[in-house]
């Protein structure tokens, strides 16, 4: 271990510093988008069990140093297989990655379109929550949605509060599914979201909010959910709700999404 150690380091002192800091920089940089990336989810867990394991196991071998060439030998191949195991496992977290990555827009409505948006998505909700109307509307925001508007019904309409209560009055025909909203209008209508799986969601969770935390996984999105049962206001983001909200709090956590996107939306504790 201590041969090791000393030839790392002479290794080391072979380049100039300040590459060495700018390459201890990137591999910084690189860990924590991915530790950040994976917050929240399955994968966060399961890289923390492989990473420990793998840690171990490579410092149980160079204590031992040329004592255990078979551990050694079966070490070096369990790296490869790992290298293929975390391809399928990670397959969820690979796929959101490769969507932002590939449907990046840089498109946003201006500050006013932003208010109106606003004003009649903050209406509906509270419309809807009133008279315990299930809603269930996804904003659009840097990662696009195209593949889940080809499910639904394409309006291509102005944002109204009157036009989203029809969409989710009962008995109408698109109000079991979700209204996507792009570049200020509604794009589509009668949209089925991702369902969430896994151990992190709620048996208590009904399809809407099931849809949303599995939307929120693979988007962006700013997604609101109304409950039909309880007239409770959610909204999803990033794998998270932030449940029971009043009007003046919808407000202001829309605000600060959809005219401040780089930040998310403020947490509050779940009711």
């Amino acid at each position: 271990m201590l041969d090791f150690l000393h030839t790392l380091l002479n290794r080391l002192t072979a380049y100039p510093w300040w590459v060495v800091a700018l390459e201890l920089a990137l591999i910084g940089v690189v860990v924590y988008w991915v530790l950040e990336f994976l917050r929240g989810t399955r994968g966060a867990r399961l890289i923390k069990g492989v990473s420990l394991f793998l840690i171990i196991a490579y410092t149980i071998i160079k204590l031992g140093g040329n004592k255990m060439p078979q551990v050694e030998f079966l070490f070096s191949r369990l790296l490869v297989f790992t290298s293929f195991a975390i391809v399928v496992v990670f397959q969820p977290e690979l796929r959101r990655a490769l969507i932002r990555l590939g449907e990046a827009r840089f498109f946003r409505p201006g500050s006013s379109a932003s208010r109106r948006l606003i004003d009649s998505l903050c209406q509906t909700a509270e419309y809807c929550s009133r008279n315990r109307i299930g809603a269930l509307i996804a904003v659009e925001r840097e990662v696009g949605l195209g593949a889940l508007l080809e499910q639904g019904t394409i309006l291509n309409a102005d944002v109204s509060p009157e036009l989203l209560n029809t969409i989710f009055w009962p008995g109408s025909m698109l109000h079991d599914m979700g209204v996507v909203i792009r570049d200020g209008r509604i794009a589509a209508a009668g949209v089925q979201f991702p369902l969430a799986d896994g151990v992190d969601v709620s048996p208590e969770m009904g399809a809407r909010h099931r849809a949303a935390l599995g939307l929120s996984h693979d988007s962006d999105a700013i997604i609101l959910v109304v409950s039909e049962e309880t007239g409770i206001i959610s909204i999803a983001q990033r794998g998270e709700f932030v449940r029971d909200l009043t009007g003046e709090q919808l407000r202001e956590a829309l605000t600060h999404a959809l005219q401040k996107p780089e930040h998310p939306v403020p947490r509050r504790s779940a009711a």
